[in-house]
This record gives C-alpha cells, structure tokens and sequence, in this order.
C-alpha cells in the first residue's frame, strides 16, 4: 500500500473507554479474534456467501489479522489464505502473510507466485478492510480510503478467478459512486451493505462483487 495509507485496528481508531461497552470488541477477546472487524467478515460472508471451503483467499491489508482469522477457519484445511500488508502481522497458523505495497507490481507477482506454489492458477476471492491512517482531514481522508479501496480492486482484477468473489471497505463521499460503478463494471452482481458490527456513526461501507466477469 502507499506508505501513508494503511490497515488500523478500529481499537486505534475509537476512545479506549467506548471498547469497554462494545459488544463486538469483548466478544473478539473473548473468542481469540485480533480486531472486533472479524465479524464483519463473518457477518459478509453469511449475507453473501463469499467464502467456502476449500477457497484461496487473498487478505490485502490484512493487519492485525482478524480477517484472516476468519477466512482461514472459513476456508478450512483444504482453502489457502494469504495475508498482505504493508505492516507486519504476527504469524497465523494456517496463514501465508506476505509484506508488501498493493500498489506495487512486485508485490501483486509475489501474490500470484505464492498462489502457483500452492497449486492455485488464482484466487476464489479477494477482501479488503483496509482504511487509511486517519488525519482528521475529512477530505483527505475520504479520498485516500478510495484510493485504497481502487487499488484492492486493481489486485483483484488480477489475481482473482472468472466468477470469484469480491469485498472491500470504502468511506462514503463524493468518490463512493465512481467506486461503485468500477467494481460493477467487473462483476455480475454489485451490492453495498454495513454490517452490524459497523458502527453506527461510522462512515464505512463495505462493496461487494459477486461473479467476477474476467479481464
């Protein structure tokens, strides 16, 4: 990714004592998941029926690796999950994690060699919760969730299979409909949803693809 936008824990982003009353953090602790953004995940992947077992799954800005938690146990022995962000994220059992920018072609070849090692041509699906690193900026920061939100699209536009799947996280404004008409362009189905583990305030929503249509 670029190097002033990157993954956060939503614990990074809300008052210390706001988690304290939130269900969805405890219930993260309580159940082993590194970010309460697990269950957004989980929540998606019902709604949608984006990920199975048996599926390769590519993570872009996969830190702290609470997605990846879920798409691993999601996915099951026989799936493959790989895990991508500019930060480190502490290993995972069952999870490949590689280090790198999204935006960088040496990073996307990386993706696609890790996947021909594991005997997969592509992924099944690609996920994004990626959000950039708030300023305070309204504006900027708007603009830089859609500019990682637009480079998760292009890395899914490589690497992911015709009729795979795919979701990313993008801060409704003013780029949110050109967003959206970009990843309808490339698949069959396009939804927008908020999950219940959004928060209500936030301005998050999460674009789903469904049936990707190929290059």
């Amino acid at each position: 990714m670029c190097a002033h936008c990157f993954s956060l824990p939503i614990e990074y982003m809300v008052k210390r004592a706001d988690l304290e009353h939130d269900r969805f953090y405890t219930a993260a602790k309580a159940e082993g998941y590194r970010s309460r953004s697990a269950f957004k995940l989980l929540q998606l992947s019902r709604k949608f029926r984006l990920i199975k077992n048996g599926d390769a799954v590519i993570d872009l800005g996969a830190a702290p690796g609470g997605w990846s938690q879920v798409a691993r146990a999601l996915v099951g022995e026989n799936g493959v999950v790989i895990s991508v962000d500019l930060q480190s994220v502490a290993s995972l059992e069952g999870v490949i994690v590689l280090r790198g920018d999204i935006t960088r072609d040496e990073t996307v070849t990386a993706i696609k060699a890790t996947l021909l090692e594991l005997g997969r041509k592509a992924a099944d699906v690609v996920i994004s919760d990626a959000a950039p690193q708030l300023t305070g900026n309204k504006d900027l920061d708007q603009y830089r969730s859609f500019e990682l939100s637009a480079a998760a699209l292009t890395v899914a536009a490589e690497l992911v299979k015709q009729g795979g799947h795919f979701v990313t996280k993008i801060f409704q404004s003013e780029y949110y409909p050109q967003f959206y008409a970009s990843v309808k362009d490339r698949f069959k189905q396009t939804r927008a949803y908020a999950p219940e583990a959004s928060r209500k305030r936030s301005a998050e929503v999460y674009v789903v693809g469904k049936g990707y249509l190929g290059k």
